[in-house]
């Protein structure tokens, strides 16, 4: 036992030895390994010497041809004195480099002599485009960054080639590549050429949509601006893929829904991938529509004085059970502005607080109206206007510095100073805060365009085959708003001499004033077997004043005084016999033209417009009654009256609808007591038809004499190519349309074309009707007998000349064959001609078609197809017309 106990003892003192032990180590160790590290250190003096360091003692340039080696040095840090070093060195290589005026550097050091070894970029001689058809040069170099006479890098090389591609990208062209490439030259100069993989352009090839349930595919895609790609869109440009669009497209989606009722909907994707091919793109648009809301309680609330909320919300156009439309929300809030501003308040603070529902899916809404205070004009400024005086663009203005301020007013001043036709067309007066609170600044910062204008233009015309026109006109004279020009115009059938002068106030007051003095000559015409035959010329010169003054703001009176000395003449060799107008060649209604006229002419006018833009209108209505009164002197005496108006709806997205209406009469106020002439002269009726009527030929429509000829068989020729066709005139006309215009892209609207889908409709009327004739070809048969026993007689025909007589009468023959000794004379006629007066009723007549407008370099151009709905007997239809170089 006691053994046992001295063995654990034993043991026991061993562990307790060992565990001393271990902590005395652990204890010691770091001590040691202090002791080994700081050793070396100490001895280190006596081991190893210190490195060797060298001074920059000169820099030398190597390898520079247009830049000074001074020049490359200050680019570096390097300099002389200084210590060299490995890290130094790095550096001033990344600086060098850095310039982008080198393609290769290198820095050695031999005992502190340091050279710096450069190559230097080229520089670029030209830049060529190759393969490029769709973008042309002059579209690319603005876009780039290199250019002839910079250094080439190859950071602005990389840089180009992206932009280019991206230029393609814009134009729908997905699939352009561009490979750059150098060519060296000598003088260490190189050529870019870009050479240029246009590619197809990439199309929209479907568009996908998921999640609609209430509208299908169709209904939503007709809602976007990008359409997909098919035949019969093969000249739009909404096919193609612009990453622009798509957004846009989201937007237009989500007002259809809104203006739906959907107030929940979003859209939760749009996708666009690109075919392998990177021909075409498919987009995928996902879409949650949400429930369908309905209006609940509207209300206005006003603080204004001048507003009672109860009456407006009475007449605000949704009403409680209505189906919510955010369109009509937002309509709504600009016209409660609009109808504040016109009292006064300017800056008048409109806002929805929208109360949703989703427990009964109602939108409650309550339009509040913030306290605002009534606003005055504290000054008009005019910016911008280089020539143009400012009180031509100030006395457009409605307002006056120290008014009340009115929106209706200040649009209207927009519309007039618009009307001017001399500055940009998205002009807009701005408002800009005053200094006080009730005080508002208008500002017209305007952009001055050309006004004067030098035409010289040759065409071909469907009416007066070839034009040659030359005109010069200032509408803006010396920046005073006046109008001077002169024109001048031949043809085949007319020629003309203008000069003209507008002065739209006189002496600075709301009073204008205008002159013409003019020379027109002008050669009527028919159609006889196709050709075109003169018929009367018509020679006019004479000048015209007017003067106008304004009765409101949209009420206009016109007065003017016309002087006309009219030459009515026919060719004598073709329509004179014996000295005298001959009605067998010529007809009686030509006959009783011809002589010399003066006409002198008091005239008046009211006219309404509201027209947004006179030049190409969109929007408002236009009205004018003329009265005219000849025989303040001269030969010729009449009264004539004219009426016409016109209407212009914006319908959305572009379209224009506009509908017009005019008609006129005529009363002659001298009788002149000739059988089958009527009073009124031929030269002063009303006639319709090309371009007035489309679907008709020039003066196809209204009364008419029709000459038809006999054919070989005794028979009147069924054939309107043999017949002659003269038209007359009318005393009274109507004429109305209806036209459509249609919008087109961007490039198409760019390029100046219009087209639109139209309906005429028009009569002409009311002549005296004429006294017609019969023409006849007169023939003396003389028969002598034979002076051998049983011979023939000998039988002479001879003419006897033509003759007419009215209709259903006879030739007279006894005076035409004088007796001849010793034979038989007999006399015999054959018809020639009749005539038919034909088209003379107020029966419409309609065309429907389509057209285009173009403002082509040439000149204005017209296209029109149109076809015949309604007709009337004599009428001249005509399916297609264009005209080039000169104004319809």
């Amino acid at each position: 036992m006691k053994e046992r106990n001295m063995v654990h003892r034993k043991a026991s003192r061993r562990s307790h030895a060992l565990v001393i032990a271990l902590m005395g180590s652990s204890i010691l160790a770091p001590a040691a390994l202090a002791q080994d590290a700081t050793a070396p250190a100490a001895a280190a003096p006596d081991t190893a010497a210190a490195p060797q360091v060298d001074v920059i003692r000169r820099i030398d340039v190597q390898g520079s041809q247009r830049l000074e080696p001074d020049t490359i040095i200050s680019y570096i840090r390097l300099r002389p004195g200084q210590p060299y070093t490995q890290a130094a060195a790095d550096q001033a290589l990344k600086d060098l480099y850095a310039t982008e005026l080198f393609s290769d550097v290198q820095i050695r050091n031999e005992g502190g002599q340091v050279t710096v070894q450069v190559k230097e970029n080229p520089v670029i001689n030209r830049i060529i485009f190759e393969g490029n058809k769709r973008l042309k040069d002059d579209k690319i170099t603005p876009e780039i960054k290199l250019s002839p006479r910079q250094i080439f890098t190859r950071s602005k090389v990389r840089a180009d080639v992206a932009r280019i591609i991206e230029l393609y990208k814009r134009q729908g062209r997905f699939a352009a590549t561009v490979e750059p490439k150098m060519v060296a030259l000598d003088q260490n100069r190189v050529d870019i050429v870009f050479e240029i993989s246009e590619g197809p352009k990439s199309k929209v090839r479907q568009i996908n949509i998921l999640g609609n349930e209430k509208f299908s595919d169709g209904d939503l895609r007709s809602e976007m601006a990008t359409k997909q790609a098919r035949l019969f869109r093969f000249m739009s440009s909404r096919t193609s893929y612009d990453p622009d669009r798509l957004a846009y497209d989201q937007q237009k989606l989500r007002q259809f829904y809104l203006t739906q009722g959907y107030a929940d909907f979003r859209v939760v994707s749009a996708v666009a991938e690109l075919t392998p091919d990177k021909k075409d793109f498919i987009i995928t648009y996902v879409v949650e529509e949400g429930q369908r809301y309905k209006f609940g309680d509207v209300k206005v609330e006003s603080q204004l004085r001048e507003f009672d909320g109860d009456v407006l919300a009475k007449r605000l156009p949704m009403k409680a059970g209505d189906w919510y439309n955010a369109k009509l929300v937002e309509d709504t809030i600009d016209s409660l502005n609009q109808t504040a501003g016109a009292y006064g308040y300017a800056f008048a603070d409109v806002r929805p607080n929208y109360n949703r529902s989703k427990d009964d899916l109602t939108m409650g809404i309550t339009f509040q109206i913030a306290e605002a205070p009534r606003v005055y004009v504290e000054r008009i400024d005019v910016n911008g206007n280089t020539l143009t005086q400012d009180k031509v663009i100030r006395r457009e203005f409605r307002l006056a510095e120290g008014d009340a301020f009115n929106t209706l007013q200040v649009k209207r001043s927009t519309n007039r100073i618009k009307s001017l036709g001399y500055f940009q067309e998205k002009f807009e007066v701005e408002q800009k805060p005053g200094s006080a609170p009730d005080r508002i600044v208008l500002e017209a910062n305007v952009e001055e365009k050309p006004t004067g204008e030098l035409q010289l233009s040759a065409g071909f015309s469907s009416i007066e085959s070839f034009i040659l026109q030359a005109s010069i006109q200032q509408r803006n004279f010396r920046g005073r708003g006046q109008t001077v020009g002169a024109s001048v115009s031949y043809s085949r059938y007319s020629k003309s001499v203008e000069l003209n002068f507008v002065e739209p106030y006189v002496f600075d007051r709301n009073v204008s004033f205008g002159a013409n003095l003019y020379r027109r000559d002008y050669n009527s015409f028919n159609f006889v077997s196709s050709d075109r035959k003169n018929l009367y010329q018509q020679k006019t010169t004479g000048f015209q004043l007017r003067a106008g003054v304004p009765l409101t703001e949209f009420l206009s009176a016109i007065g003017r005084y016309t002087l006309n000395f009219d030459d009515v003449s026919l060719d004598q060799a073709t329509y004179y016999s014996d000295g005298q107008c001959d009605p067998l060649k010529a007809g009686r209604y030509l006959c009783d033209a011809i002589g010399k006229r003066t006409s002198s002419i008091l005239g008046a006018s009211l006219v309404y417009d509201t027209l947004d833009n006179r030049g190409r209108p969109s929007r408002g209505n236009t009205a004018s009654v003329s009265v005219d009164f000849a025989g303040l002197g001269g030969s010729v005496s009449y009264l004539r009256a004219r009426a016409n108006a016109a209407k212009y709806f914006p319908l959305g997205s572009g379209f224009i609808f506009s509908v017009s209406a005019e008609g006129g009469a005529i009363k002659a106020l001298k009788k002149r007591n000739l059988d089958g002439i009527d009073d009124v002269y031929l030269t002063d009726r009303f006639y319709l038809g090309e371009p007035e009527l489309r679907g008709f030929d020039i003066r196809g429509v209204g009364p008419r004499i029709l000459r038809k000829y006999y054919d070989s068989t005794g028979n009147i020729s069924s054939n309107r190519d043999n017949w002659q066709d003269d038209a007359i005139g009318g005393k009274y006309y109507y004429q109305g349309r209806a036209e459509l215009e249609i919008p087109l892209g961007t490039g198409a609207r760019e390029l100046g074309l219009r087209p639109s889908i139209f309906m005429d409709v028009g009569s002409v009327w009311g002549i005296k009707k004429p006294s017609l004739l019969d023409g006849y070809t007169l023939t003396c048969i003389t028969t002598t007998p034979s002076s051998t026993p049983g011979g023939d007689p000998t039988v002479v025909t001879s003419p006897a000349g033509n003759t007419a007589v009215p209709v259903g009468g006879a030739p007279v023959l006894s005076q035409t064959c004088p007796p001849v000794s010793g034979s038989t004379v007999t006399a015999g006629s054959q018809p020639l001609f009749r005539e038919f007066f034909v088209g003379d009723t107020y029966k419409p007549r309609v065309s429907i078609g389509i057209g285009v407008n173009w403002n082509s370099p040439f000149g204005p151009f017209r296209l029109d197809f149109a076809k015949t709905l309604l007709k009337q007997e004599g009428d001249d239809p005509k399916t297609f017309t264009f005209n080039v170089g000169t104004q319809f």
